[in-house]
């Protein structure tokens, strides 16, 4: 009987450990921030915030448990125009000198249908911030073949309007809507990074 209890025991713990939430953190060489805009009608230019940082906590059991929490640094910015990038991050738009940083955190995950979500979340830009809400497509999650740990992969869609947030200039000739693509993989960070002490 001991054994029975024990071995129902080991088996309800094994089935929690997987249905825990698993966080990840987001791999910046495989996450694009793609903005584009429609300049005065003639054409739908872009930028891609780079250099992304970022951690995710996914549970495919629960998705209201999770949550996304990244920082954009404005350092990374590219509009594949140099000239541009430099205005960009002059006072006319993001006053990078100042607001070093975009970042966006989740206060909500919903299930929107078979591998879809929605994640609604707090973007602050320039010390403003506003509610955002991302159309989320899971794309994968297993374990990753070059990392050999637990990987998960998603694309995810927006649209905000730039007025909200500071950057403003030019508008409505240069649109005030400005659409969001998202595509990003995440890893289980390695135990021994994770284990690793803090240098003195």
């Amino acid at each position: 009987m001991r054994r029975l209890v024990l071995a129902a025991a080991l088996v309800f713990a094994a089935g929690s450990a997987f249905a825990a939430p698993v966080t990840y953190k987001l791999d910046p060489n495989h996450t694009v921030v793609l903005a584009s805009w429609s300049h005065f009608g003639f054409s739908h230019p872009a930028a891609n915030f780079g250099q992304v940082d970022g951690t995710l906590v996914y549970d495919d059991k629960n998705v209201g448990a999770s949550s996304v929490q990244v920082t954009l640094p404005l350092a990374g910015l590219n509009s594949f125009v140099p000239d541009f990038d430099e205005h960009l991050r002059s006072a006319d738009f993001f006053d990078a000198e100042k607001y070093p940083n975009a970042t966006f955190k989740s206060t909500k995950v919903e299930a929107a249908g078979a591998g879809k979500l929605k994640v609604t979340g707090n973007l602050t830009i320039k010390d403003q911030t506003k509610p955002v809400v991302l159309d989320v497509t899971l794309n994968k999650a297993a374990e990753h073949p070059m990392g050999k740990r637990a990987a998960i992969g998603f694309d995810a869609t927006a649209k905000l309007k730039r007025s909200e947030f500071g950057v403003g200039k030019f508008a409505p000739n240069v649109s005030d809507e400005v659409e969001l693509r998202i595509t990003t993989e995440a890893m289980v960070p390695k135990a021994d990074a994770a284990a690793k002490p803090a240098k003195k």
